[in-house]
């Protein structure tokens, strides 16, 4: 019985190696010993691939969420998203920004996203350019505009982060406000140490 069970397992994870198996709402990327990463991507459904020459590589490519909240842990590397934005206002006042960026992997260019950048997209493309562009579009704006013109703000936003999204095989779904507060000097001085 016991031999049965470990020849299925090794029949199984052999039979394993030859099939990709993509499920909704992902798509697959082939890497190749011989050729590196292969352009074409794989949508749901059962793929061939030459078992031990070639690395199939999983990608979501629904809209996934990057909070921007109070609290949240950026040494967690598995957990997407970030802590609050403190920015300066044009007028010198720091403010903390929350919300939400929706985005998605662009299916059609996830092999070339996968080759330049590799897994860890959120911590090289989304955080830096997140903090950055949106530091940049509160410093065009007073206190006051902040927070009487919010839905103009997340235009602003989304204008200045979709083509850097779109450079980079993502696609910006939308910016989200949820909250904007005003902030301490220590917490700006804070947020420029980190």
């Amino acid at each position: 019985m016991l031999e049965k069970l470990v020849t299925s397992v090794i029949i199984d994870d052999i039979l394993g190696n030859f099939f990709i198996s993509v499920p909704p709402g992902h798509i697959a990327c082939v890497y190749d010993r011989g050729r590196g990463v292969l352009k074409k991507v794989h949508k749901p459904g059962l793929h061939l691939k030459i078992p031990f020459w070639q690395k199939a590589k999983l990608f979501n490519t629904q809209i996934q969420e990057y909070p921007i909240k109070k609290g949240f842990n950026v040494s967690n590397e598995l957990l997407i998203g970030d802590r609050d934005i403190i920015a300066l206002t044009v007028d010198d006042r720091p403010v903390a920004i929350q919300g939400t960026i929706l985005f998605r992997i662009n299916a059609e260019d996830a092999s070339s996203l996968w080759e330049n950048i590799g897994d860890d997209f959120v911590k090289k493309i989304i955080r830096p350019t997140t903090r950055s562009r949106i530091r940049m579009i509160i410093s065009s704006y007073t206190n006051m505009d902040i927070f009487s013109k919010q839905t103009e703000v997340e235009e602003a936003m989304e204008r200045e982060l979709g083509p850097v999204f779109r450079q980079k095989s993502l696609i910006l779904e939308d910016v989200l406000l949820s909250n904007i507060s005003p902030a301490s000097e220590e917490e700006l001085y804070s947020a420029n140490q980190g």
